[in-house]
């Protein structure tokens, strides 16, 4: 057996035992007193004793396995393992393959049966080499020239950037189109930069360009603009970088690329502050512009995101913010002309109606939210297109501490309703945030009553989804109707019921004042719900009440039980046929029998409950 699969399978043991105590035994068992850590050393040191290439292929192997920015499979692993730092393009006959890289590593590398991506033989492993930095020499630094240097091979260029091309025929290709500037923010060299201008002097004809920007974007593109090489830098966040591409005035700062954004929208958005900076400083930018596609800032972009450092630099001495031109005039650019200063408008909508404010809300960027607050020039409560308000959004979403910030502004309606007529405790109620009620109820100006436009209350559109800890501090308000019906006549138990929402019905139950056998507008009571879509505990809960009439028949006749029998409800079946007070031969108005419902729809099991029933008597019907 080979000494790394000696290793192996050493460590294998060691880690296979399921306690600290029995773990710590096999060590001593193996190693002779040796820790774990100790026997990684031992390991690395016999990696570097290989010699040659061997020790750089297990070290160089190690290094990109731990620092990578995602998980690597065996094919790119074995591409980047062969690329030599500033040579010109590739050398097939350099990749090693995975199982000679494996050997290299002495046993603390594996191929993931599952994912078939490289691995580290046990995360312990991942804390030992991150506690051992002078193990690997500017690692971020390596991988990033690495990556370029891949990107800067002639065979690479000269893939169109329009190309399917397999990424069998070029492993490496994603991840150093994706990853190179990670790994060049982390750490910076002065040949990784080298490497990065030379590659983006074309990069818009570049294929890594395409695959950078359709990794990045969640809508559509349609490609008429390219995405440039400062829109990817500050995608990055490489100030250095930045400075010089600038300097070369070939980029326009506001030009936007295939997804609408500029190069400022990509910084704000990933939370670049020194590119943001850098980009807000230069004389042409203009920070207000909107997207192509969503008519977003770069305010909007960052506030969403929940950069509190970018947004701060939006707030700062860059900007004069003055809320009678920023609101209403709309003539930022020029107004930077004649007073040498930027204008942003804090309160500009989207093409959804959404403020930057509403934007922060809505994603619960408590901090942002706290910034944007003590603006007096920012309107807390502006609704959008669909009547949502910021605390509308934070209501729904289940943000209590925007909900909280927002709550103690004055100039903010706590139950001001959409276009639904749906207020904020209304979607915090159907959403279930029993948090943010709870805080909603607390306030006197909240109506825990009013329905949205189908007459839905708070407490119905709770119960409705089942959520027993709303429903509890619904109930626990002596101003809330627990009984009330909606348009459609159907009340809160009748919501509970159909949806076999179990806890919710139990709880309304315990009410003097819900009436268990209300009809709605379709004829049909709780239990008539609850047998049609087959909720067994439902029926029960509800069967146990001496209140609810079991054989009650609705609109067009049907009873429960024939609801039940003709959409299959076995269970629910069986717990009705148990009742002296159900009569299994009723018919409907047009003269069927649940039996016979059920068998033209062909529910054999309850034909055959059916038929296991004695026939009532002619008097029952």
């Amino acid at each position: 057996m080979s000494r790394f699969l000696l290793v192996s399978l050493n460590i294998k043991a060691i880690l296979q035992e399921t306690t600290l105590h029995l773990r710590r035994e096999k060590l001593r068992a193996m190693t002779g007193g040796l820790g774990l850590g100790d026997a990684y050393g031992a390991t690395i040191q016999r990696i570097r004793a290989q010699g040659g290439n061997r020790t750089r292929l297990g070290m160089e192997a190690l290094m990109w396995i731990s620092h990578s920015e995602r998980p690597l499979n065996a094919n790119e692993i074995c591409h980047a393992l062969a690329v030599e730092i500033g040579s010109t393009n590739i050398n097939t006959n350099n990749v090693p393959s995975i199982r000679t890289v494996l050997g290299c590593c002495q046993g603390l590398a594996a191929v993931d049966n599952g994912s078939s991506t490289v691995r580290l033989i046990h995360f312990t492993l991942k804390e030992y080499l991150s506690g051992h930095g002078d193990l690997f020499d500017k690692a971020h630094s390596t991988i990033a020239e690495t990556c370029l240097t891949y990107l800067n091979f002639r065979a690479i260029k000269d893939i169109s950037a329009s190309d399917p091309r397999d990424p069998q025929e070029a492993p490496f290709l994603e991840y150093s189109s994706l990853y190179w500037g990670a790994h060049m923010r982390k750490e910076l060299s002065d040949h990784s930069k080298c490497l990065a201008l030379g590659f983006l002097d074309r990069y818009e004809n570049h294929i890594s360009a395409g695959l950078l920007c359709r990794s990045t974007v969640e809508w559509r593109l349609s490609f008429d603009k390219p995405f440039s090489a400062l829109h990817c830098v500050s995608y990055f966040g490489i100030a250095e970088v930045a400075i010089d591409l600038i300097r070369t005035k070939r980029w326009d700062v506001n030009q936007r690329d295939s997804a609408g954004l500029t190069p400022l929208m990509w910084a704000a958005r990933q939370g670049r502050e020194d590119v943001v900076k850098l980009l807000l400083e230069q004389k042409h930018t203009q920070p207000d512009i909107p997207d192509k596609y969503h008519g977003r800032t770069a305010l909007s972009w960052a506030t969403s995101s929940g950069h509190e450092g970018v947004v701060r630099l939006f707030l700062g001495p860059l900007f004069d913010n003055p809320r009678s031109i920023g609101r209403w005039w709309g003539v930022s650019e020029v107004m930077g002309a004649l007073f040498g200063k930027k204008y942003v408008n804090l309160n500009r909508p989207d093409n959804y109606g959404q403020t930057p404010l509403s934007w922060a809300a809505f994603n619960g960027r408590d901090g942002v939210v706290k910034l944007l607050l003590e603006r007096e020039d920012v309107s807390p409560d502006r609704p959008d297109h669909i009547g949502q308000t910021p605390l509308s959004w934070a209501a729904q979403n289940g943000r209590d501490g925007v909900v909280k910030l927002l709550l103690e502004r004055e100039d903010v309606s706590p139950d001001r309703p959409d276009n639904s007529d749906q207020t904020p405790l209304l979607w915090a109620a159907q959403n279930g945030h029993d948090g943010v009620v709870k805080l909603l109820l607390e306030r006197e100006d909240v109506n825990p009553n009013r329905p949205d436009n189908g007459g839905r209350t708070p407490l119905s559109l709770a119960a409705w989804n089942g959520h027993d800890r709303v429903v509890k501090l619904l109930l626990e308000r002596e101003d809330v109707s627990p009984d009330r019906p909606d348009n459609f006549g159907q009340t809160p138990l009748s919501w509970a019921a159909q949806n076999g929402r179990d806890g919710v019905v139990k709880l309304l139950l315990e009410r003097e004042d819900v009436s268990p056998d209300r009809t709605d507008h379709f004829g049909q009571t709780p239990l008539s719900w609850a047998a049609q879509n087959g909720r067994d505990g439902v029926v029960k809960l509800l069967l146990e009440r001496q209140d609810v009439s079991p054989d009650k028949p609705g609109n067009f006749g049907k009873t429960p039980l024939f609801r039940a029998a003709e959409n299959g409800r076995d269970g629910v079946v069986k717990l009705l046929l148990e009742r002296e007070d159900v009569n299994p031969d009723r018919p409907d108005n047009g003269g069927q029998i649940p039996l016979s419902r059920a068998a033209c729809n062909g529910h054999y099991r309850v034909v055959k409950l059916l038929e296991a029933r004695k026939p009532a008597t002619p008097s029952a019907a």
